[in-house]
């Protein structure tokens, strides 16, 4: 081989040996020299072990966010007039506004003006008693109360009290019941679905639909142009009820009197402020995943009895290779050694040494072992010359205290096997 320019010719260079790596790899580009293979793993090695935890990851967040918004729908209490569920009272404010008249939904029952229409108390009981004493001071045209107790009916209806301080039954199913009396409005309407609390008229009142010794309707006159009407229900005013008998005549007649009707619901986040209650982190968790919980619990649970079943009897099997007998004493050593198991080293030793003494003396085994008695009295007999006491201990004394005290048993065994073999 020859250059391509001048000068002489070089002889040609043999090539470099293959490295170690170069001959193991076959395949892929060559090291440069000195250089060695990283194990630290890369984006794709990373991407490849956790994309199937990240995927479901991602569908258990797509699913609680599914949920999450499904469960988004407003729950409004009983006899809520926003409300369109069968509990709620939609459908009668839908029909007085078809009447013409308006209607307005308030949380503070003293703003509104006295004597300007319709006002209905949804919750007497929990308004308090300021707001009790400014009511009775306005002088409402027409007020109705829904379900009141003795303190509201005592500030807003004086003469009307609960049926049962007259010894008559405090309260009735609400049912399909007539009139029985002349009140315009509940003669119009005929049957209604009436009940709940009842109530005794007084002398100024009078009573309608009458169950038993009570009413379960009382209008009082408290003004010249000012009357209070007491429901002990208000189940007649819900979208379920508001269409059967006549329901919708009767609410209608007590609420559509005067041209609006003010709505007062309760101010429950008020009253909960006030009343210092505080959800927990448990509170705000549905019962349908509680019981879930519950569920998995007692599956994890019945799993782990089945998993943790009784295993069956042990199976003996050849060693792979042979251990030598020497590394399986001094192994079994060690570990009585680390264990501090003196006991057990000693017992061994014994039983090994009677085991052997025993054919020499002439003593019959039973299950392997001599009749402590027999081996003892054999070695007396072999070595007259040695008290009983000692040979007795030596074979089937206590346990050595200290390693010493094992080391010294171990020679003293030795010792007496060397004696009884000794000719």
């Amino acid at each position: 081989m020859t250059t391509t320019g001048p000068g002489p010719a070089r002889p040609p260079q043999p090539a470099p040996a293959a490295s170690p790596a170069a001959q193991t790899s076959p395949a892929g580009p060559p090291q440069a020299p000195g250089s060695a293979t990283s194990l630290a793993p890369t984006g794709r090695s990373l991407w490849r072990r956790s994309r199937w935890y990240l995927l479901s990851a991602a569908l258990l967040l797509l699913a609680a966010t599914v949920l999450a918004g499904l469960n988004q729908d407003r729950r409004y209490p009983r006899l809520d007039p926003r409300s369109y569920d069968a509990t709620g009272t939609h459908g009668v404010v839908a029909l007085l506004q078809r009447e013409g008249l308006r209607v307005d939904i308030t949380e503070d029952p003293s703003g509104r003006p006295a004597g300007s229409g319709t006002l209905v108390i949804q919750e007497p009981d929990l308004l308090t008693p300021e707001q009790l004493r400014t009511l009775a001071a306005a002088k409402h045209t027409r007020l109705v109360l829904l379900s009141p107790g003795p303190a509201a009916l005592s500030a807003l209806a004086p003469g009307v009290r609960p049926s049962d301080e007259g010894g008559g039954a405090p309260y009735a199913a609400v049912r399909s019941t007539a009139a029985q009396c002349s009140l315009p409005e509940a003669v119009r309407a005929g049957t209604a679905h009436l009940g709940g609390l009842l109530y005794t008229a007084g002398s100024r009142g009078e009573g309608c639909y009458p169950r038993g010794h009570g009413y379960p309707l009382v209008t009082l006159r408290t003004g010249k142009d000012t009357e209070v009407v007491v429901l002990g229900s208000g189940d007649f005013l819900t979208n379920e009820l508001v269409k059967k008998d006549g329901n919708a005549s009767l609410a209608l007649g007590l609420l559509g009197s005067r041209p609006d009707v003010t709505w007062q619901l309760p101010d429950y986040g008020t009253l909960l402020a006030e009343g210092g209650s505080r959800k927990e982190l448990g509170d705000f968790v549905p019962d349908g995943w509680r019981w879930g919980g519950y569920q998995l619990v007692a599956a994890v649970l019945l799993a782990a009895l089945w998993r943790a079943r009784r295993l069956g009897p042990v199976i003996g099997e050849n060693l792979p290779v042979v251990v030598r007998a020497a590394e399986t004493t001094e192994g079994r050593a060690r570990l009585y050694h680390r264990a501090k198991a003196r006991g057990r080293a000693a017992d061994a030793l014994r039983r090994a040494a009677a085991h052997r003494l025993a054919p020499a003396l002439g003593v019959p085994l039973d299950a392997g072992l001599p009749d402590p008695t027999a081996l003892c009295a054999a070695v007396l007999g072999r070595l007259p010359d040695r008290p009983a006491g000692d040979v007795q201990a030596l074979l089937y004394g206590p346990p050595p205290t200290d390693d010493a005290a094992l080391l010294r048993l171990a020679d003293d065994l030795d010792a007496l096997e060397r004696q009884v073999r000794k000719p």
